[in-house]
């Protein structure tokens, strides 16, 4: 992040309302929208794709520090492009989800990720949401959120966007999976899941998408006018 940029990082657990939060404060502040975990679902993909063992460091970070990720926008929502494909259905597979965790756990996928991740942090005034955004890719982020919700309404909000790429499955299904996701995300070595302590906690199990972001947005324009 260079002096002259402003950097919105929200964290949190998954389905706690990262994305959908931060791509409406992006657009609401004019701001470029960083969607970290795509960028892991990317990788991710291209490793199921050609077969690569999850288990294999070094495959992994060759084809992290290969791929060319980049982010577009049309009336349906963000585009996500990898070496000029567009893989924004194919990143949201329940294939690609139940991987993603073990991938972004390598080191190495990781350094390359950060950078790549850094380098649009230099360039624009971005609202970046995923795991470590406020703890390792922008520790110095004018400012930090941490979002959360109950298991019951995160597992909810995982069983309508499974809905929506017409896949089944129900809310016991979905609370068993966030759990493992939640135990393995806070204990694994590289970038566990964390609150830091200059991170603002906002709940949102009972908040609507609109009361989130206008909370964040009321945050970040009391902390520029400090």
């Amino acid at each position: 992040m260079s002096s002259s940029t402003k950097i919105i990082a929200i964290d949190g657990p998954a389905g706690s309302g990262k994305s959908t939060t931060a791509r409406m404060v992006a657009k609401i502040l004019g701001f470029t929208f960083l969607d970290t975990g795509a960028m892991y679902r990317a990788v991710t993909l291209f490793a199921l794709e050609q077969k690569v063992p999850l288990l294999d460091a070094g495959a992994l970070e060759q084809i992290a520090s290969s791929i060319q990720i980049d982010f577009g926008e049309n009336e349906d929502g963000q585009k996500v492009f990898a070496d000029g494909r567009d893989i924004t259905s194919d990143i949201r597979t329940a294939e690609v989800t139940d991987a993603v965790s073990e991938v972004s756990a390598h080191a190495g996928v990781r350094r390359h990720m950060v950078a790549k991740q850094r380098e649009m942090g230099d360039k624009y005034n971005i609202v970046a949401e995923g795991r470590d955004t406020t703890s390792v890719v922008f520790p110095h982020a004018t400012l930090k959120i941490y979002l959360l919700a109950s298991i019951e309404e995160r597992a909810r909000r995982r069983v309508i966007d499974f809905q929506r790429m017409g896949k089944i499955t129900t809310v016991q299904e979905q609370i068993k999976a966030i759990r493992a996701r939640d135990e393995y995300d806070s204990r694994r070595q590289n970038s566990p899941l964390q609150q830091t302590r200059d991170s603002i906690a906002v709940d949102t199990t009972k908040l609507t998408i609109e009361d989130q972001v206008n909370k964040i947005i009321s945050l970040f324009r009391e902390k520029t006018r400090a």
